[in-house]
């Protein structure tokens, strides 16, 4: 389980195919202090398994599923990636219910500084907009995020400029993917009124 509160960045060192997926490297800087092999970690909000354990570098084997659904696949050399470790039992919590499954990529359409802060405006599915509610929860590159508008085929959220500065969107720019995890109760409130439709 994570927060959403991203920890901090990484940069890749390399990304190369293996058998039945990939193997990404990378420089993670003091974040790696204490990760251990099996360990789950955050890369851009997709939660993934710790194999490698070198000094600040860690690697992590990625599955076909996985580059298929999610923007690792389009990482290369030197790319930022937001990082964040699994949240320990004791840790204090703050954002909201973060898993680490990615529901979907989607294109940034506007990102721009409007006053002191940032307009992020993200394209969606149609469908997708019953997961969005203005003030609600969304996760973008597995950061916890206010919604702000929602139409029918968008939304925006308003990033602060520490928010900008300390992660991996200070190198984002409008054409570029980022992971979308919606609201964990928003998805089990769906299932739910559809398995009491069903028997109705």
């Amino acid at each position: 389980m994570f927060t959403g509160l991203v920890e901090g960045t990484g940069r890749v060192l390399s990304f190369q195919s293996t058998t039945g997926g990939s193997r990404l490297l990378l420089d993670t800087g003091h974040l790696a202090e204490g990760v251990r092999i099996g360990d789950s970690v955050a890369i851009n909000g997709c939660c993934l398994t710790v194999v490698v354990v070198e000094g600040a570098q860690l690697g992590f084997d990625l599955l076909l599923e996985t580059e298929t659904r999610t923007n690792l696949r389009r990482l290369k050399p030197a790319a930022l990636v937001n990082l964040e470790r699994a949240l320990p039992a004791s840790g204090r919590y703050g954002g909201h219910f973060v898993t680490g499954h990615i529901d979907a990529t989607a294109e940034i359409r506007r990102w721009e500084q409007v006053g002191q802060d940032y307009e992020l405006r993200i394209g969606i599915e149609p469908a997708q907009g019953a997961y969005l509610v203005p003030k609600g929860c969304i996760a973008v590159d597995g950061i916890s995020l206010t919604v702000g508008e929602v139409t029918r085929d968008e939304f925006s959220v308003w990033i602060i400029p520490h928010t900008r500065a300390v992660t991996a969107l200070s190198e984002r720019a409008v054409g570029d993917l980022v992971n979308l995890e919606f609201d964990l109760l928003a998805k089990y409130t769906e299932k739910i009124l559809a398995v009491r439709q069903a028997k109705a």
